[in-house]
């Protein structure tokens, strides 16, 4: 159930808080006082589409919060699954929109906005004002079949879906096999072309990088001469300024010294230790130098090989784990293409196979779906008998498309007769305006006994009814009440009657700006604002006298109900 809903600085709104109850909550408010904003809100809170205009002019940002009490332990689980917790069942979401971006956060924890939308699927669902219209295209019928269903058709929807990828899969391979013999010997020739030059290459892992290094040395030879020179020069024994020669003479004072003074013993070892380590390091030098030798022939064998290596890299992968995998590919293309009827025969085969099995799929889906059809038929009905549709005749006709796919081979539609004698006719053909209000009403309230979302939001669900249609309608909302949390924003006093739980939505100059302000009405109030429905702007005792006998009303209607 949705406790709490916090607006700040979205669309007119400054600030909000609204405290919703259980049963019916109605929002009432003259026309244009911002009563869909706060419908608004919720969608984006949910996830929806944010436009440019929603955060409030001077503001830097808009913020809207919801928090609901979630008390089933099945959603509980749900939750968990999705690896999220709740403390005592509460879950907070919240949404901050800023120029550009939004952050979306459950309980503290930054999240995506379709994980929001997972979430919040199983929480709440809203019916926008247009949103009857939906009802006029017919895969609209097909996904309010299937959401009435629900597991009973989940597996083999699943099912069908892998089912039909691999089929698509096959069909393409299929395709593929449409090569003239022409174009098939020279793609064959070609094949086989790339395939010896890379494997004449006798690639090997790591190759490159170990002739760069050859190569950057041989290159270099010259210079890494002139360099290691110097260094024999100035570590060796060759002029009395190099270091050997320097610390040879330094030995030879030292054991001098040590002859009258043994204190001196530990300074002379370290300098004949260090005199040791120049020897090494001079007869490594000298060793290096000797080693090293310019060789043009070598410079041109390893010159060539890396142009080798790059030129196929060039044509088939940057490095060699690349070049390996373009070479299997190009290698099973080729087996393919020799054995080319054989392969086409085998996939036309598998691709026959996959299309039995998808299509056996869409049987057991369209049987499961018929079988469906005909309890949801026999609610909506029942329905649309208490939304005043006294002699109504309402069904779902099945044909088999022309085609199949992920969602079966089913066209199928609602057909209606609203007056005895007439034929049924597809709904966009015989329903008004008010009348696909009413029957998307009933179809919400069918589903929601099924899938048991607990919070159900309408935005003018009473749009082109009136009278004796108004009252029905006000009494199923109310008894949907009853086993659900219900939000409607309304203009028919009927319904407005109706509420377990009454808010005025008004638009108010404050500081020389438009602002939406909101407000939870008590009995009395409620009753004023009944009257202000029913009568306009003057509000005489009669009015009055009329809003509480729409009050009593409702009382004496849960009585019948009960």
């Amino acid at each position: 159930m949705l406790m709490h809903l916090h607006v700040k600085n979205f669309a007119l709104i400054e600030e909000a808080d609204m405290e919703f109850g259980a049963g019916l909550n109605i929002l009432t408010g003259e026309t244009g006082a911002g009563k869909s904003i706060l419908i608004d809100a919720v969608n984006l809170a949910l996830g929806g589409k944010a436009g440019a205009n929603v955060i409030r002019s001077g503001a830097e940002y808009a913020y809207i919060e919801l928090v609901f009490q979630v008390e089933e332990e099945e959603k509980l689980r749900q939750l968990q699954d999705m690896d999220i917790e709740t403390e005592d069942g509460v879950l907070i979401l919240s949404r901050k929109i800023l120029k550009g971006r939004s952050v979306f956060r459950i309980n503290d924890m930054t999240v995506t906005a379709a994980k929001v939308r997972r979430i919040t699927g199983m929480l709440i669902d809203i019916h926008g004002q247009h949103e009857h219209q939906s009802l006029l295209y017919k895969y609209k019928h097909l996904e309010i079949l299937d959401a009435y269903a629900g597991q009973e058709i989940v597996p083999v929807k699943e099912k069908l879906a892998d089912a039909y990828s691999s089929y698509v899969q096959l069909s393409r391979r299929l395709q593929s096999f449409s090569l003239e013999e022409e174009v098939r010997l020279r793609e064959v020739d070609f094949l086989r072309f790339e395939i010896n030059e890379i494997t004449s290459a006798c690639l090997k892992e790591g190759e490159e990088e170990d002739l760069e290094q050859i190569f950057k040395k041989i290159a270099n030879s010259r210079s890494i001469m002139e360099s290691m020179g110097i260094v024999r020069d100035a570590l060796g024994y060759d002029s009395s300024a190099s270091a050997g020669e320097s610390v040879s003479r330094a030995v030879r004072e030292i054991q001098s010294v040590q002859k009258y003074d043994d204190s001196v013993r530990h300074i002379a070892s370290q300098i004949q230790d260090l005199e040791a380590i120049l020897s090494d390091i001079n007869r490594d030098v000298a060793a290096y130098m000797e080693s090293l030798s310019f060789d043009q022939e070598t410079y041109e064998e390893v010159r060539d090989r890396l142009d080798l290596i790059r030129s196929l890299q060039a044509k088939y992968g940057r490095d060699y784990s690349q070049i390996m995998e373009s070479l299997r590919e190009k290698q099973e293309r080729l087996r393919e293409l020799e054995n080319y009827e054989e392969n086409r025969s085998r996939t036309q085969k598998a691709c026959e196979t996959a299309k039995k099995q998808v299509l056996c799929l869409c049987e057991q889906l369209s049987v499961l779906r018929r079988k469906a059809a005909v309890p949801l038929v026999r609610a909506i009905i029942s329905s649309l008998q208490e939304l005043n549709f006294l002699q109504v005749s309402f069904d779902m006709h099945f044909e088999r498309s022309g085609q199949f796919g992920s969602n079966g081979f089913d066209d199928a539609e609602f057909v209606i007769s609203t007056n005895p004698g007439q034929p049924m006719q597809p709904l966009g053909d015989v329903a008004s305006g008010g009348e696909l209000s009413r029957i998307m009403l009933a179809v919400k309230s069918v589903l929601a006994d099924t899938d048991q979302i607990p919070t159900l939001i309408f935005d003018e669900i009473d749009t082109g009814i009136s009278g004796r249609t108004a009252a029905c309608v006000s009494e199923k909302l109310s008894l949907i009440g009853q086993t659900h949390q219900v939000l409607c924003i309304t203009h028919l006093p009927q319904i407005a009657s109706m509420a377990d739980n009454h808010f005025m939505i008004a638009k108010d100059i404050v500081d020389q700006k438009t602002c939406t302000t909101i407000s939870h009405l008590e009995e009395e109030d409620s009753v004023r604002e009944l009257a202000r429905l029913l009568g306009g702007v003057q509000i005489t005792d009669a009015v009055l006298q009329n809003a509480r006998e729409l009050k009593a009303a409702k009382v004496q209607m849960l009585h019948r109900h009960s």
